[in-house]
């Protein structure tokens, strides 16, 4: 049976490390088959031993017979490099919530996964990077495995869940932001990205450019299309009037939910059916990432794309 994680007990960590840790070992709990089976530390061959590193791995048997010093080369060493991209926009912060709410939003379940990945990744001696955007790329980093990288990677994800305010009322320029992400992404990689997709519907091309750029050289890509799935999917309100404001540029508009229901499911369903008709042309992995249904969803999806990579 699978262990289960109290999303808002998680999320009052401070120690966004410690919180990747207790969701991924929950997660391991119920599975059958442990995601670590087949990523141990295999010996690969020898190497010349370079200058100036780590005497650790230095055969010295080798070195008895031979007078050469040679390093134990190791599996890990050519394991998976993965990229994390997070959109952090306006967009991403619905709900509106307060620390007492003990509730997600989008980009704290974002911030969440991407933690719980790297922890995964770490574990599995995986080389990780992680790129931040909104109306800009504010974070973009490469794909490093060594300790203090993965530090710094977990405290700007804490930076992100504690300065939500600073993106507020920020556009979004996911089209932009992903062909920048994609210059820098130099060797053959996993591209995870974080994203509710909400560009200008008159900018859709562009988006679509951007995601067929990140499958140049043989980069292997899964969206995480992150919703609210009861509230932006099933636009599931009451019916009576409603503020809805637009995040992005704070426009304020009042209206009764069933008068723009009808219109509103049928743009929805037309958006998702073309970025998922999009995504499977360009052999993008497409999974929908709902807010409310806990972290497996994110984690177990990444564990089948990563056993057929490698």
């Amino acid at each position: 049976m699978e262990k289960r994680i109290n999303q808002s007990e998680v999320q009052n960590f401070s120690n966004l490390e410690l919180l990747a840790r207790q969701v991924v070992e929950g997660f391991i709990t119920g599975l059958h088959k442990s995601p670590f089976h087949g990523f141990s530390v295999e010996f690969a061959e020898h190497r010349l031993y370079n200058t100036g590193e780590s005497i650790k791995h230095i055969d010295w048997k080798l070195f008895g017979r031979s007078e050469k010093l040679f390093v134990k080369r190791y599996e890990e060493e050519t394991n998976l490099r993965c990229q994390l991209i997070i959109d952090n926009s306006s967009s991403m912060h619905f709900p509106e919530i307060s620390k007492q709410e003990n509730k997600m939003n989008k980009i704290t379940f974002s911030a969440h996964c991407a933690a719980a990945l790297m922890y995964l990744l770490q574990k599995q001696r995986d080389a990780v990077g992680l790129s931040v955007f909104s109306d800009k790329v504010e974070i973009n980093t490469q794909a490093r495995s060594n300790t203090r990288h993965m530090k710094l990677m977990f405290h700007a994800l804490d930076a992100i869940l504690f300065s939500p305010a600073n993106n507020l009322n920020t556009k979004t320029a996911v089209s932009a932001a992903l062909h920048q992400i994609a210059e820098n992404i130099h060797k053959r990689s996993l591209v995870i990205i974080f994203s509710d997709m909400m560009e200008n519907s008159a900018a859709s091309e562009e988006l679509f450019g951007a995601l067929q750029h990140l499958r140049h050289n043989r980069h292997e890509v899964i969206l995480f299309h992150v919703v609210d799935k009861q509230k932006e999917i099933d636009f599931n309100f009451e019916n009576r009037p409603y503020i809805f404001v637009d995040l992005e540029t704070g426009e304020q508009l009042k209206v009764q939910a069933n008068k723009v229901r009808e219109q509103y499911l049928e743009n929805m369903a037309k958006f998702k059916k073309e970025l998922m008709l999009k995504c499977g042309q360009y052999k993008i992995e497409f999974v929908e990432a709902d807010i409310n249904q806990g972290y497996k969803q994110v984690l177990l999806p990444y564990l089948v794309k990563r056993s057929k990579m490698y």
